[in-house]
């Protein structure tokens, strides 16, 4: 005998249908583009009408908006629970070797994603105030790990923590977009390579920087 469904509460289908035309409109912003994509189109990908649409989005600006924040969270949560969960700080950077390489599978939708949420938030004065909030998010993330990394190793950061994470933050964009156009020639963890350079080097740099002092550079606060 099958057993019976669980009855959903308005809340739970609500929240539901929210997320099935998230996902449908990520899927379609990658494939056409954001402008290249209607309400019609994003609410039959995601089996609904056009009215399911309006009864959670006032617009198409507001679910970009929404997606913006929900990627930004979930990746976050995503890198922030293989750190935390780490036993050192190789440990930490095996494990973000392997989600990068896990990311590397579904890199072209990934990326399209992203760049094309980006760009359309870059073209909208509405937007845009939304994308530099998420992107702030992201670097603070960076800048953290990086305080962290260095305090482990026992030096002080040679520079504004917000303006090296504004250097890996930057690098990451496009690392990947190199990737993606030469896949056999840029290996799927490209990106942690690249970090783990920056923090030997940067390590380097503290260590020969005399106690409490930087390198006698440091830029301005990146805020």
């Amino acid at each position: 005998m099958t057993p019976e469904r669980k009855r959903l509460s308005r809340e739970e289908s609500r929240q539901q249908t929210r997320h099935r035309l998230l996902a449908a409109a990520a899927e379609l912003f990658a494939e056409r583009g954001v402008n290249g994509t209607s309400v019609e189109q994003i609410a039959e990908r995601a089996g609904y009408t056009r009215g399911a649409f309006y009864g959670n989005f006032e617009d198409k600006n507001a679910l970009v908006a929404e997606l913006l924040h929900d990627r930004t969270r979930r990746e976050l949560e995503e890198v922030r629970s293989l750190t935390e969960g780490a036993a050192s700080g190789a440990d930490a950077l095996d494990k973000l070797r392997a989600w990068n390489r896990d990311r590397a599978q579904h890199l072209p939708q990934w990326l399209a994603l992203r760049m094309e949420l980006v760009l359309y938030a870059l073209r909208n004065d509405e937007l845009r105030p939304l994308l530099a909030e998420r992107e702030l998010l992201a670097r603070d993330a960076h800048a953290t790990g990086l305080e962290q990394a260095f305090t482990s190793r026992g030096v002080a950061s040679p520079a504004d923590p917000a303006f090296l994470a504004l250097i890996v933050h930057a690098l990451e964009d496009g690392l990947l977009i190199q990737r993606l156009l030469a896949p056999d020639g840029i290996q799927e963890d490209v990106v942690v390579d690249a970090f783990g350079l920056l923090l030997r080097s940067w390590t380097a740099l503290a260590q020969q920087a005399p106690a409490g002092e930087g390198d006698g550079q440091d830029p301005p606060s990146q805020r």
